[in-house]
């Protein structure tokens, strides 16, 4: 097996297992199971051929399973092949989890233990994360935050050589959010929908309003657009369409999302300079697509409208959910934001 590495980033770990460079052990833990499953799944496709997982690929399930009996497997060799792959699913019911230890004093040459430890963590404090650490690697799949998605969304598609535009990402991203499990079946859907190589695939808002089912001119990044610019014209007749499609398009939404720009315009306005790369660089934007609204912004409102807009964000957000509101619909509610904010 390959020397212990440092490193437990989904990438290096991917990479390694590619180039066969296994370890004895893997945890793999935490609320994100895509990057879990994936990793899971590279690791079953590697270390065996077809013909070796018949006599050396178990799967155990924490919640069915004894420590011992896992231990047990583990210490045997592989029949007719270089390892065999255990892999404990759902290891986070395993009773006595940490019994583990035991085996792991001293692992077979053979044998590679992957555990898959959904939706929590080991304690760090525990003797088997401290040993899993030294032997093996262990990674925390994290859920991505919403400003993550467009760029894993580019990467997802890269790796299938299908390329996407940043407004088609963050179309994406405002109708799905952060749920991987959500946003997967969205991008396969759109990927069934190309034409076949070897004609250059690319996905666009117009795919995505064909497949998708949002609207390429109304939605919320389109409204963000418009306030940004104080395009009046172009903000009421988004507001219109997302008031009459209330159930598809929640208010709550259309709050995050402004209320996060109207936050990271507050502290651009504390920037010595207001530059284009001083606020890429304050904000830690990755392009200067994702700055043209705030250079927009800075431009259009000033600190103390920007406070009060905040202020007004807070009170939708609560009338929203039915606090100090006893008849005005979602509709209404963002219609009257929307004009505070303009004017």
């Amino acid at each position: 097996m390959a020397a212990k590495s440092n490193k437990s980033d989904f990438d290096s770990i991917r990479n390694d297992i590619l180039n066969r460079r296994f370890l004895p052990v893997y945890l793999f833990m935490g609320e994100e199971s895509y990057f879990i499953d994936e990793l899971t799944n590279l690791l079953i496709d590697n270390v065996l051929t077809e013909s070796e997982k018949d006599f050396n690929l178990l799967t155990f399930y924490g919640i069915d399973s004894d420590v011992n009996q896992i231990i047990a497997a583990a210490r045997r060799f592989p029949m007719m092949a270089d390892y065999q792959l255990i892999i404990v699913k759902e290891a986070q019911n395993l009773d006595k989890f940490e019994l583990l230890d035991l085996y792991l004093k001293k692992p077979s040459s053979t044998t590679i233990l992957l555990l898959s430890y959904k939706h929590g963590t080991v304690d760090k404090r525990k003797a088997v994360n401290k040993k899993i650490a030294s032997l093996g690697v262990i990674f925390e799949s994290k859920k991505l935050y919403d400003n993550q998605i467009p760029s894993f969304i580019t990467s997802y598609l890269k790796a299938k050589e299908i390329g996407i535009d940043v407004k088609s990402a963050h179309m994406l991203t405002e109708f799905v959010g952060n749920d991987i499990s959500k946003l997967i079946p969205e991008l396969q859907k759109l990927e069934v929908s190309l034409p076949n190589p070897p004609l250059p695939r690319r996905i666009t808002a117009d795919l995505i309003e064909k497949n998708v089912g949002i609207s390429k001119e109304y939605n919320n990044f389109e409204l963000l657009n418009a306030i940004a610019t104080k395009d009046i014209y172009t903000a009421n007749k988004v507001v219109f369409y997302l008031s009459k499609n209330s159930k598809n398009n929640p208010i709550m939404s259309t709050i995050a999302i402004l209320f996060n720009y109207f936050s990271n315009l507050l502290e651009c306005f504390w920037l010595t300079r207001k530059d284009e790369q001083s606020v890429m660089n304050a904000l830690n934007l990755r392009s200067s697509f994702f700055a043209r609204d705030y250079m927009a912004g800075i431009r259009n409102y000033n600190a103390n409208k920007v406070i009060d807009i905040i202020s007004e964000l807070r009170t939708v957000d609560a009338k929203s959910k039915g606090i100090d509101n006893i008849s005005a619909t979602q509709g209404e509610l963002l219609k009257e934001l929307v004009y505070k904010i303009l004017h």
